[in-house]
């Protein structure tokens, strides 16, 4: 076989590309990471302590350390959900995806801002990749960027959702659902009653979103205030100033605004059966119901670089497949029951108001946030699922009182 430039590219730098691009490099193989470094996605910018434990993320990183959640019904009722021994931290995306970079640059990856083009396959079958670098200087009129070309024995897409690597190249890629997410990032206020610095506030109502949620999120300096919908009718610039205003932030600055679509639902395949593979936002590993997205993306790169490690180890490429199953196997029960959760609860404000009521339960609050910071299940306790199954019977036959 004639040598190639790189046994991998991966194309975006991303927490799931820049992940699987630092553990491959770190196994030895050469990798090319393409990321175009522009805005950032929407995103809450919360992180588990199992995040930061499997990923060794220092704690200059988080810019806030959230303590509380606070749900809000349609009709006001507010339930505190208090985060015992613990917290869940906050990160900026565009410090928090640039560390991930960095690291993978020095753990060995060849980085490049770049605007991915295309991928070919010559008449032998070896794998070509386009890409244009973006230029250290502002182009004159008329110039454009020179076009790059490179081999490599494997492609990871890490493009994110709709990611046209997938649609491409992956069988059944459009086997998905999107939620489309904006927010705004606004200055933290310094007296506005009711916020709290180290406390998430989730809103549950109709108006904020017809089946989705609406957020507020600190971080430190600035604060997340966003919601999205799988409604295409439905104006989420809109539903993020009521928001605003229902919160008592109408006033405050707005730094920047941002808007992108997020998958609800992992891609029934994650290869080409081959040397092309998909990960994070663009194999669809965004928790339903609550739209979790980083912890996710970041295993899923670790997971499916492990298993692109093995199918070049062993040029057997059916350790892609594996990669996805193990992944499933691990996440997919808390997907599914968390699927299930929103098609129930999210469908109008009857239910979202039994939903936020049902958080008052102390079983629903411990298995949510062990489930949550663990990322598991919990076990220690079986016949709490059958308690909370009996509960949420009751609430959506109205056998329950909803407050």
């Amino acid at each position: 076989m004639n040598q190639v430039d790189f046994d991998f590219v991966v194309v975006g730098g991303g927490p799931s590309g820049a992940t699987a691009a630092n553990d491959l490099a770190q196994s030895g193989w050469r990798v090319l990471l393409l990321d175009r470094q522009g805005r950032p996605k929407p995103c809450g910018g919360a992180i588990p302590p199992r995040l930061i434990q499997d990923f060794d993320i220092p704690d200059e990183l988080l810019v806030a350390k959230i303590r509380c959640a606070r749900m809000i019904s349609p009709k006001d009722n507010q339930v505190d959900i208090p985060i015992d021994n613990g917290f869940v931290g906050m990160v900026d995306r565009q410090d928090f995806d640039e560390f991930l970079r960095t690291r993978a640059a020095q753990s060995g990856a060849f980085r490049q801002q770049a605007v991915f083009d295309k991928i070919e396959r010559d008449e032998v079958g070896a794998l070509w990749v386009y890409y244009t670098p973006v230029p250290d200087r502002p182009l004159n009129p008329g110039e454009t960027g020179q076009r790059v070309k490179v081999s490599t024995r494997m492609i990871i897409g890490a493009d994110g959702a709709r990611s046209p690597i997938a649609k491409q190249h992956i069988p059944k890629a459009d086997k998905t659902k999107y939620v489309f997410a904006y927010h705004e990032i606004i200055q933290s206020p310094d007296d506005v009653p009711n916020h709290d610095a180290e406390r998430c506030d989730v809103y549950y109502q109709g108006s904020v979103s017809p089946d989705f949620y609406g957020w507020v999120f600190p971080h430190g300096k600035t604060t997340s205030v966003g919601t999205g919908s799988a409604d295409k009718g439905f104006s989420l610039r809109s539903a993020t100033g009521h928001l605003r205003h229902i919160a008592g932030l109408a006033d405050q600055p707005v730094l920047r605004r941002e808007g992108a679509p997020i998958p609800l639902k992992p891609l029934p395949h994650w290869d080409n059966g081959r040397d092309i593979l998909v990960v994070g936002d663009a194999a669809g590993v965004v928790a339903p119901s609550s739209g979790e997205g980083i912890y996710y993306a970041m295993d899923c790169g670790r997971t499916m670089a492990r298993a692109a490690h093995d199918a070049l180890k062993t040029g057997n490429p059916k350790h892609l497949k594996a990669g996805r199953k193990r992944f499933m196997k691990q996440h997919g029960k808390v997907f599914w029951i968390l699927g299930v959760m929103q098609y129930f609860w999210y469908q109008n404000d009857k239910r979202r108001e039994k939903f936020v009521k049902i958080c008052e339960d102390k079983d629903v609050q411990k298995l949510t946030f062990d489930a949550y910071m663990n990322k598991e299940l919990a076990k220690r306790d079986p016949w709490a699922h059958v308690r909370i199954f009996l509960k949420d019977m009751a609430h959506l036959l109205g056998l329950a009182k909803a407050g």
